[in-house]
């Protein structure tokens, strides 16, 4: 197999050429004297010839040196060049960020937050995909991902929004045909459209918000959807009560389209998180995009007073 290049020696010779000096050079490098003749003698090692004539009144250029100069100028120039493209776009929010996000979440409370956003950064370019499916961040190149719930890959960083509230709700025609249940047990003879994307799915837990009695019960119902927002219409239109983000169905419920039952009972909040790949700095695109959903959320009337 080749060697790598000594690109590091390339670039210091390219700097004691330009200045005509090691010290000068080391100095401009913020490299010790020694290393700088290390480096070039270590290059001239390498290539088998001299690059440089030392006398100890000047420095000049072997025809070795002045032929491989011009290739070693533009690996210094690159080398700054990646390096200051990279400083500026870690301080500067700009380029493509890319987002993925549960569907439910992404099209009820994500996107109609997406135009503020692209206005107060247009440099940003924003790529936003919704999948039930978890994604791999690092293996399809994905910036952040928001997740609801726990079961978060600990590799990687994580950083909590909010915790989601789930009231239980059903349509008043619904309540009138089948009744108020008073304790979460008698939810067991109910229908209930039940929601197969949560691992809770048929299996609920209530605390009692002043006795801190808990309750467990399985439910069962003639509706199963994967999806939240499907799972809207049925519940609207009367045929089963459930469990729902609060997003989607705060302004039914302040409108008189749903009610709340069993309001002194809550279920464990889920929390809302957004995951990144692992490493200590996050480029300036992720960390306003994280700032500006914090700020975004917490005055949303469906998050105001949730534990953070």
């Amino acid at each position: 197999m080749p060697h790598l290049p000594d690109f590091e020696a390339w670039a210091i010779f390219a700097k004691v050429a330009e200045r005509g000096s090691f010290s000068q050079a080391a100095d401009e490098l913020g490299l010790a004297k020694t290393t700088v003749s290390k480096s070039i003698s270590r290059l001239e090692t390498k290539m088998r010839t001299t690059l440089i004539h030392r006398t100890t009144r000047k420095l000049s250029l072997t025809e070795s040196g002045r032929l491989s100069l011009d290739r070693a100028l533009r690996i210094l120039a690159d080398g700054a060049a990646i390096e200051a493209d990279i400083l500026e776009e870690a301080a500067v929010p700009r380029g493509q960020l890319r987002v993925a996000s549960t569907t439910g979440f992404g099209l009820e409370a994500l996107a109609p937050a997406l135009p503020e956003f692209m206005e107060a950064y247009p440099e940003i370019e924003l790529e936003l995909c919704l999948t039930e499916d978890r994604v791999d961040l690092i293996a399809d190149g994905w910036d952040l991902a928001i997740q609801i719930g726990g079961n978060i890959d600990s590799s990687l960083r994580i950083s909590r929004l909010f915790s989601l509230r789930r009231p239980l709700v059903a349509a008043p025609s619904f309540l009138q045909r089948h009744g108020v249940p008073g304790h979460p047990s008698e939810l067991a003879e109910y229908r209930v459209i039940i929601p197969t994307h949560v691992p809770w799915s048929s299996n609920w837990e209530f605390t009692h918000n002043i006795t801190g009695e808990v309750a467990h019960v399985h439910v069962g119902g003639g509706l199963r959807v994967n999806n939240a927002a499907a799972m809207l219409p049925a519940l609207k239109a009367g045929l089963g009560i459930t469990l729902m983000p609060e997003f989607f169905v705060w302004e039914e419920i302040e409108a008189g389209a749903l009610s709340l039952v069993l309001a002194d009972w809550t279920v464990p909040p889920g929390p809302i998180c957004v995951v990144t790949p692992p490493g200590r700095a996050r480029p300036a695109r992720v960390r306003v995009f994280l700032e500006f959903l914090r700020e975004h959320f917490s005055s949303q009337p469906w998050a105001r007073g949730v534990e953070r």
